[in-house]
């Protein structure tokens, strides 16, 4: 390894903030669906109101995180590979 070490990018701080966010929500959201339909009224109250957003943030949260740290992964794998050709280890 080198002596230097190189500092993510803003876009690499971006994807990550944005994946633990989106990620953090979507748990959230499933959590408290679960503890919404433990109770008697419970499809009724999610069928009303703003809890069919909470409802689809816990479907799609998870797909979209998965996502965005796949890419995270992409970029900072392109990120390395600049920084640390092949050439300089022979």
């Amino acid at each position: 390894m080198s002596a230097e070490t190189s500092s993510p990018s803003r876009l690499e701080r971006v994807l990550a903030y944005a994946a633990v966010t989106i990620v953090a929500l979507a748990v959230l959201a499933f959590f408290v669906t679960l503890i919404i339909g433990l109770t008697g009224s419970g499809r009724e109250i999610l069928a009303s109101g703003g809890w069919p957003l909470v409802v689809w943030t816990s479907y799609i949260g998870l797909p979209i995180g998965f996502v965005l740290i796949i890419t995270l992964l992409i970029v900072n794998n392109r990120r390395r590979a600049k920084d640390n050709p092949r050439d300089a280890r022979r």
